[in-house]
């Protein structure tokens, strides 16, 4: 049996939006976009969160959904000297407090929350784009490199809910790491 590590973590925020806001929007700025901060959200294997701009995405299949660590936005509004961030303009669909998320890439790894479970493989970074110097400060973009989050793949139908959360890994992780701006590699997902 594979040893497996257990942390508890919060899911702050659960993003659910049916189209992009930034995406292919240089000239014309930010989209207005209804933005669900959903108190659950499901999630298909192989298609990711129901009613979000990726679900069902061939090109997003194995990013369907992103994962994102609180603290990394509260280190960068430290950074940047600014007050605290609106955690939805990053436009990530789970936000955790607690998740060392980095060595999960390239793994599978199990969120339960309220007695639900939910599997996922952590594929690749979810990098910054430029419109976080726009939405959230200028430098943001430079500051959140190494700390966007993590782009995962789901494998296994099932709800989140906002709230305590476990998360469940393979690999040890450091929760007092989460907000570390870390070099991170893509996978290579079978």
């Amino acid at each position: 049996m594979t040893e497996s590590y257990r942390y508890d973590v919060e899911v702050l925020h659960l993003l659910v939006s049916p189209a992009h806001a930034y995406f292919g929007r240089a000239r014309e700025g930010a989209a207005e976009v209804p933005t669900t901060d959903a108190a659950r959200a499901e999630l298909v294997a192989g298609k990711g969160i129901v009613g979000d701009r990726f679900f069902g995405k061939a090109a997003h299949m194995d990013a369907a959904v992103t994962l994102f660590a609180i603290e990394s936005l509260e280190a960068i509004a430290a950074e940047l000297g600014t007050g605290p961030f609106d955690p939805l303009l990053t436009r990530r669909n789970v936000v955790l407090r607690g998740a060392h998320l980095a060595p999960l890439l390239g793994h599978d790894f199990t969120l339960e929350s309220q007695g639900d479970l939910v599997r996922l493989t952590a594929g690749r970074p979810a990098h910054p784009c430029v419109w976080m110097d726009e939405m959230l400060a200028a430098g943001a973009h430079k500051a959140m490199r190494g700390r966007g989050g993590v782009r995962c793949r789901v494998i296994s139908d099932g709800v989140l809910h906002r709230g305590p959360a476990v998360l469940v890994s393979p690999v040890p992780l450091e929760p007092r790491r989460a907000g570390e701006a870390t070099v991170l590699r893509a996978s290579r997902l079978p």
